[in-house]
């Protein structure tokens, strides 16, 4: 259990005046217990808080508020540490992302109101509880349907697009987010996650019959996986480039519903790894982590209308002086960067895809000889790749 002594009523006074901007709040009570289960955030730990408080003595109100730490001890602490993950999202909450969504209110919302971020002793962020607004998780059992595909991505392309906006009046603002999940001096542990991931894969498809021929060359492939990466994320200037989620995938968005289960309102969270790059990056990622079998192989290019459209639109009202891609220059910079998606499929569908009872958080991952991820075994990825296997074959991505 994380250790919180620091959490009592005057912290949490000290934090809503200062968000409130009202110094006549006394904060009467604190209810706090963990807010993900094990599976759901691999590189914070979470507190969820409600907090009661009276403002001059009057009527009392209710804050529902997140509360993210930087992890204290392991490999977690090094990797997050080292990556600077919580530095990034805190100038992201702070700065960036409420420029973004000043450019999109009152009627879309990106993220979560940041009410206070503190550096050190412990490190964390104070947010907005967004399920007290309605929002929560997808069921990611088999990937989200093209309900949730089409809304996601509809989300990515105004993100997108309010980055644009940002960038063009603070060029600043693209420096700052130079690193992302992919960077040659992040720590040795970050490269092993995706290296040993990819290699305890080829030893998972030596077991399928249906597939196993192509297990030698994943294997030969697993030492190269991080670089690909590295590759991916290169900055190169004739591309369109954004500020990129960096890891958007299904956990890293929360929904909202009616009453017949349909969604509608989708927002983001999580932004530790975001990175000023081509925006195919978030794309592919998305959808090779997160989008069912069904909409990939038959819809994608619904999805690649539903974001250009959402991305020119959005780009106009805002007054955009970059032009946003064409079709064929977006699908021939996904075509460019097909190795990442392949990577995405190896190394983070799996995760998604472990049933939430046998989830492992990433120090029982690593830190074990052998790579620890039950959601290799998961059938629903096993179907999957047992697909998608021959295409990064005929593409000739299992080559080096």
């Amino acid at each position: 259990m994380v250790e919180t002594s620091w959490l009592d009523l005057c912290f949490m006074e000290k934090i809503l005046r200062k968000s409130e901007n009202d110094d006549s709040i006394q904060v009467t009570h604190i209810i706090s217990k963990s807010a993900t289960s094990k599976g759901d955030n691999y590189t914070s730990d979470m507190i969820r808080i409600t907090a009661e408080y009276s403002r001059d003595s009057k009527i009392k109100e209710k804050k529902f508020i997140i509360i993210k730490l930087s992890p204290v001890h392991g490999i977690r602490q090094k990797i997050v540490t080292q990556a600077g993950l919580f530095h990034t999202e805190m100038s992201m909450m702070s700065d960036t992302l409420d420029k973004m969504n000043k450019l999109l209110e009152p009627k879309h919302r990106l993220s979560a109101k940041i009410l206070y971020a503190q550096n050190e002793n412990p490190t964390l962020l104070m947010i907005e509880d967004l399920a007290s607004l309605g929002f929560q998780m997808a069921d990611r059992s088999s990937g989200l349907d093209l309900d949730h595909s089409l809304m996601a991505y509809r989300g990515l392309a105004r993100f997108h697009a309010a980055s644009v906006v940002v960038c063009e009046k603070n060029p600043k603002q693209k420096e700052m987010y130079s690193k992302g999940m992919f960077y040659n001096q992040h720590s040795p542990e970050m490269k092993s996650f995706f290296n040993m991931g990819s290699k305890a894969l080829a030893d998972e498809i030596a077991n399928w019959p249906e597939a196993k021929k192509y297990s030698e060359k994943v294997s030969k492939l697993s030492d190269h996986m991080y670089q690909i990466g590295i590759d991916a994320h290169m900055l190169c200037e004739d591309e369109f480039n954004v500020i990129n989620h960096g890891d958007c995938h299904m956990n890293n968005m929360l929904f909202k519903y009616d009453n017949n289960g349909k969604p509608t309102d989708q927002i983001f969270v999580d932004f530790q790894m975001c990175i000023y790059a081509s925006a195919a990056l978030d794309f592919i990622y998305l959808l090779n982590s997160s989008i069912s079998f069904d909409v990939t192989e038959h819809k994608t290019d619904i999805l690649l209308n539903e974001y250009l459209h959402t991305l020119s639109t959005t780009m106009k009202q805002l007054n955009c002086k970059t032009q946003p891609p064409t079709m064929k220059e977006l699908k021939a910079s996904i075509k460019r960067k097909a190795s990442y998606g392949m990577m995405a499929s190896f190394t983070i569908l799996p995760f998604l895809l472990c049933c939430k009872s046998e989830a492992k958080d990433l120090d029982e991952v690593l830190c074990s000889s052998t790579y620890m991820n039950p959601g290799l075994k998961s059938e629903i990825f096993k179907e999957i790749l047992i697909k998608r296997l021959p295409l990064y074959d005929e593409w000739g991505l299992l080559d080096l």
